[in-house]
């Protein structure tokens, strides 16, 4: 049964929107944990544009589960990574005009760097997924890097045609989850995952954890988040 984190950037993103103190992420992670999530995740971008620095600082002190810190190979917020020791760290691409992450993490063409900020982590005994596409080369790099776990990119996936299109791209992933796990590597996915396409990646097999946001931010305006996240699990689950 795959584990449920839930991503509330997009609640901060709301609240920065007015640059006021509401909605606050820190009560979004507490309903979500009321609502079963197995984790609670987020972004904290080096333009600070959604999370901030005191959000992550009060959700380590309150967060009882897994608190998991997308992030760049940024030095700073390394740094900070370091300092607040969240159980999990997922090295991600950044670009500050991006709207949402693009794509996966190039780990074989950054390798030096990537494997310092891996050991920089680890050191200090935080696990370390890497989000990556579902390329093979990447994935080997991955194993090379010695990642506690991989996080698949799902956005080609998520925005394919139902049908054969979407069918191909599942094979893909399945086909990559499948490496992931002979490389003894903890498999995770995630981006642009709804209620409506969910099913089909929970069920590959090995699948340990998804990470989703906006999907359950937006059903969570009209039905509450608590509800939102229930609905959730009971897919994934």
């Amino acid at each position: 049964m795959a584990e449920l984190g839930i991503n509330i950037d997009h609640v901060a993103t709301v609240r920065q929107a007015r640059r006021t103190y509401e909605p606050d992420p820190v009560w979004a992670a507490a309903l979500a944990e009321l609502g079963g999530a197995d984790g609670i995740t987020v972004h904290l971008r080096e333009d600070r544009r959604h999370i901030n620095d005191r959000d992550l600082r009060i959700l380590r002190e309150t967060v009882t589960v897994k608190l998991n810190l997308e992030m760049a190979c940024e030095e700073g917020v390394v740094e900070i990574a370091c300092r607040t020791k969240p159980a999990q760290a997922t090295l991600v691409p950044e670009r500050r005009e991006e709207v949402t992450t693009e794509g996966g993490l190039d780990v074989h063409g950054q390798q030096k760097r990537v494997a310092e900020v891996i050991r920089r982590l680890q050191d200090a005994g935080i696990a370390v997924s890497l989000f990556l596409d579902p390329d093979g080369k990447q994935i080997e790099t991955a194993a090379e890097l010695k990642a506690d776990a991989v996080e698949l990119h799902t956005g080609r996936y998520a925005l394919a045609e139902p049908g054969a299109a979407q069918q191909k791209e599942l094979e893909t992933l399945a086909a990559a989850g499948a490496s992931i796990r002979r490389a003894g590597i903890a498999l995770h996915a995630g981006h642009g995952l709804t209620y409506r396409n969910v099913k089909p990646i929970a069920t590959i097999e090995g699948m340990h954890e998804l990470n989703i946001g906006h999907s359950i931010i937006a059903r969570a305006i009209m039905v509450g988040l608590e509800q939102a996240v229930r609905e959730m699990k009971r897919l994934v689950s």
